[in-house]
């Protein structure tokens, strides 16, 4: 069932909540870390992992950008179909099997990280990994908070959840300043993206079911 958020925190808040939370878990613990794009994911997820490094755990990173789907897939329902944004960016099946089933708590723990390269365009097979017993395992990425992992009935496929807050003029500004695009909505590319998250934020709620929503509006400082 979902969460009941009780406040929005800063980012140097939310990561001395999620390290104070992960020290004493034992066993293989999975942390998704979910926003839109541009949300600074990826450097609050790395940021997490040097913290929790920093305290003697043991970290797996893996990033749900290597999972994408090629262009076909992708692109299935149209080049600016939100709809298809939403529901065609990923290889979910291919991600279960070679990171979730196997980096759960009672998987086998040989794992890879890596299935798809974005900057190529092409699949890529990265080598198989053996996990230890006790690691706390954080990825980062789009839709993470989808229905098959977070049912409105039952427990959550996560162990900790986090949503990254930010408006999205903000998100597409960060975005046309780390990929050189426009960060105007009327942009063929952000519109599709747009509408793709916003079906996504209808129909999964995310931030009801994180355990922690964070205000992202601020850069990401390891200071905490």
């Amino acid at each position: 069932m979902a969460n009941v958020v009780m406040e929005k925190v800063d980012a140097a808040c939310a990561l001395r909540k999620l390290r104070a939370l992960l020290r004493p878990r034992t066993g293989r613990v999975l942390v998704a870390i979910d926003g839109v794009d541009g949300a600074g994911k990826t450097t609050f997820a790395d940021t997490l992992a040097d913290l929790l490094i920093e305290s003697g755990q043991t970290v797996i990173r893996v990033t749900m950008d290597n999972y994408l789907n090629p262009p076909q897939k992708r692109y299935a329902q149209g080049r600016y179909s939100g709809k298809g944004y939403f529901e065609d960016s990923y290889d979910y099946q291919r991600f279960t099997d070679e990171v979730l089933e196997p980096l759960g708590r009672d998987g086998s723990g040989r794992y890879r990280t890596a299935a798809y390269d974005i900057d190529a365009e092409c699949e890529v097979c990265s080598p198989w990994q053996v996990a230890p017993d006790d690691a706390v395992v954080i990825i980062d990425g789009m839709f993470m908070h989808r229905q098959l992992w977070c049912p409105a009935q039952g427990p959550k496929l996560w162990d900790l959840s986090v949503w990254l807050d930010v408006p999205f003029d903000e998100a597409f500004r960060r975005l046309a300043a780390r990929d050189g695009g426009s960060a105007e909505l009327s942009d063929p590319v952000n519109s599709r993206h747009y509408q793709g998250q916003q079906l996504y934020l209808a129909d999964c709620d995310p931030a009801e079911y994180a355990d922690l929503v964070v205000d992202a509006t601020s850069v990401v400082s390891a200071d905490v």
